[in-house]
């Protein structure tokens, strides 16, 4: 029998991070400055993808502020209600074209059943990575916010992620803030807690913009 990948708790993210802080100065002075990291956690579902997508490239509170005006569209947020919702009352709720198009491609996909959120909670972090990705409009970014705050897997990464990148640079009085690439190399040294390495620095770049 195939059992699921295990979910990050508070308590295993708690040892986790200590884990880090024990092995990388930079994750013991950030634990030491600004505490443990929240657990950031969202329901594995539909309506967390679209949140999802509707935060690519934007600000976390003006993707919120979307958010709910898509839920009052659209209550309960289920692929085949969403699909009723016309193009033209997403773009006045603030939606993107782009992005319109990207919610109906995987409100779509998992109507369908080509990918069902419930058979994903048994595959590896790769698998999700892969079956995900296959939707228009899920990238890399996406498919790995997804498994970092919804199925709350232990090692993944959210690459690609500029507020990771800015608060490495911040963190570590960089001239440049990293590429991608050169993120995603210094992730591997967190390996295999990348996902709580990935809150600690999240809470760093929260927690330096809420003091000024």
């Amino acid at each position: 029998m195939t059992h699921a990948p295990l979910s990050l708790t508070r308590e295993s993210l708690n040892r986790a991070v200590t884990a880090l802080a024990e092995r990388d100065p930079l994750m013991s002075a950030l634990l030491q400055q600004f505490g443990s990291p929240p657990m950031w956690q969202r329901t594995q579902s539909f309506g967390t993808l679209v949140h999802i997508v509707l935060e690519q490239k934007v600000s976390l509170a003006s993707a919120r502020a979307v958010m709910q005006r898509v839920q009052e569209l659209c209550p309960g947020m289920t692929p085949a209600l969403f699909l009723q919702v016309s193009e033209l009352a997403l773009r006045d709720a603030g939606i993107s074209a782009r992005k319109v198009s990207y919610c109906r491609s995987i409100a779509a996909a998992l109507h369908s059943g080509d990918v069902d959120l419930k058979r994903l909670r048994r595959c590896t972090d790769e698998q999700v990575m892969q079956q995900l990705t296959a939707i228009r409009g899920i990238g890399p970014w996406t498919a790995g916010v997804y498994l970092l705050i919804a199925m709350r897997r232990p090692d993944a990464w959210a690459s690609g992620d500029r507020a990771l990148a800015v608060s490495l640079a911040e963190c570590e009085a960089l001239e440049d803030v990293p590429s991608y690439a050169e993120l995603d190399r210094r992730a591997e040294l967190w390996r295999p807690h990348r996902a709580a390495a990935a809150r600690v620095l999240w809470h760093a770049y929260l927690s330096r913009r809420s003091r000024e």
